[in-house]
């Protein structure tokens, strides 16, 4: 097969890459430029897609004897990551990059290019596994290994994106192997540490950046009942579950700290309450995408006339709302619901519902919501609303 493989310049990468050629594949490596202004981007440890890295992808290319190229994305990534990240905010909402890149950019734009190229299929580091079903249908599993599983992450592909994808590293025990097959090759990355946080924010304060890219407005803060406790220099700023910073200057009636519960950009309010008022028990999620084809209650519904409060039949899943967070078996099922922020009149939306079992803390909309059933990834989903049962406010 022709492979194009995704080289970020980090070590999983480079094996990814190794194991195609090994395979006897016909191999081209491609750096994504994603910042026309490098200073903009993090460097070191805590980088991802920076010049350094597209050097050490360059040597890892030319040891194992295949082309190298860097493909600038620069312009789509400020458009569909940075540009999405700000107005997420600026909504109230804490949205995922690195989900959106792997989404708009990684295995769309990346998949959209290579395919047209001729390129059979896009080889990346990422733990995660793709497998065909009794008819042929593409599946994504995670990986063998909980620990370095990275199949939430990659919630995000479709059905044809998965034709194309391979992950070579879907079966490797640890990281550690990965670093010594690395070592063995040669490679200068066998020791680089992985990247992490959000690259586009230089130096790591979230919150400073967001004061240079959004305008803030102070406003209040407010307790369930909706006592004001404090000012806030600016609700986009602040996320659900978050502790520090409230400088509310007075502890609550019974001496426990206080969490964000909600951001509500249209009012300019943060609602705050105790660490037990973060538990949701639904949660409603937009915008969703499957990952291989639905099963057969959701391609059912999706079959049939859209209608406001039509629902699909329910099914068992695990939901998980964060990369590292451990999944909780829940219920869920489509609906389609008026959709009261269109401009048009009677527009639906398509809404994923999830009843979860067993309480989740600090889920925030904007956030992605991803699936199972067993090993399988069944889709994905923004966060819309989280609903707490043990709110008095939740529909305020």
């Amino acid at each position: 097969m022709k492979i194009l493989a995704a080289m970020s310049g980090g070590v999983d990468s480079a094996v990814a890459a190794a194991r195609a050629v090994e395979a006897g594949h016909d191999v081209v490596g491609v750096h994504l430029a994603l910042s026309r202004m490098p200073g903009t981007l993090r460097t070191g440890s805590r980088g991802c897609c920076t010049i350094e890295d597209s050097m050490d992808a360059r040597r890892v290319c030319d040891q194992l004897g295949i082309p190298f190229y860097v493909w600038d994305f620069s312009e789509r990534f400020k458009e569909d990551v940075v540009d999405d990240f700000i107005s997420e905010y600026e909504h109230g909402r804490t949205p995922n990059p690195c989900m959106r890149c792997n989404e708009k950019i990684k295995f769309a734009a990346l998949l959209e290019k290579a395919v047209a190229l001729g390129f059979d299929a896009v080889v990346t580091g990422h733990y995660a596994k793709v497998i065909s079903d009794e008819a042929g249908n593409r599946e994504l599993h995670r990986a063998a290994t909980w620990a370095k599983d990275q199949s939430y992450v990659l919630g995000v592909l479709t059905h044809e994106q998965l034709k194309h994808a391979w992950f070579p590293l879907a079966d490797t025990p640890s990281k550690d192997e990965v670093r010594a097959e690395a070592a063995r090759r040669g490679f200068s990355v066998a020791k680089k540490p992985d990247s992490y946080d959000i690259c586009f924010i230089p130096e790591g304060d979230t919150r400073a950046w967001l004061d240079e890219h959004i305008e803030m407005t102070p406003g209040q803060i407010k307790d369930t009942e909706g006592h004001v406790l404090g000012q806030h220099p600016g609700a986009q700023a602040f996320t659900v579950g978050q502790r520090k910073g409230l400088a509310i200057g007075r502890p609550a009636p019974d001496g426990k700290p206080r969490f964000v519960l909600e951001v509500r950009p249209k009012t300019n309010e943060v609602i705050v309450g105790s660490k037990e008022l973060l538990a949701v028990d639904e949660i409603r999620g937009i915008r969703c995408t499957w990952a291989g084809l639905p099963i057969a209650e959701v391609a059912q519904f999706l079959a049939e006339e859209p209608r406001a409060g039509a629902q699909s039949a329910e099914f068992e899943i695990t939901a998980q709302v964060r990369a590292h967070a451990d999944p909780v078996a829940s219920t869920a099922h489509m609906e389609w619901v008026i959709d009261d922020e269109s401009p048009e009149e009677g527009a639906l939306r398509l809404e994923m519902v999830v009843a979860v079992h067993e309480a989740l803390r600090g889920v925030a909309p904007g956030q992605t919501l991803v699936i199972y059933q067993g090993t399988r990834v069944l889709g994905q989903a923004t966060i819309n609303r989280a609903y707490s049962l043990a709110r008095a406010d939740i529909n305020a």
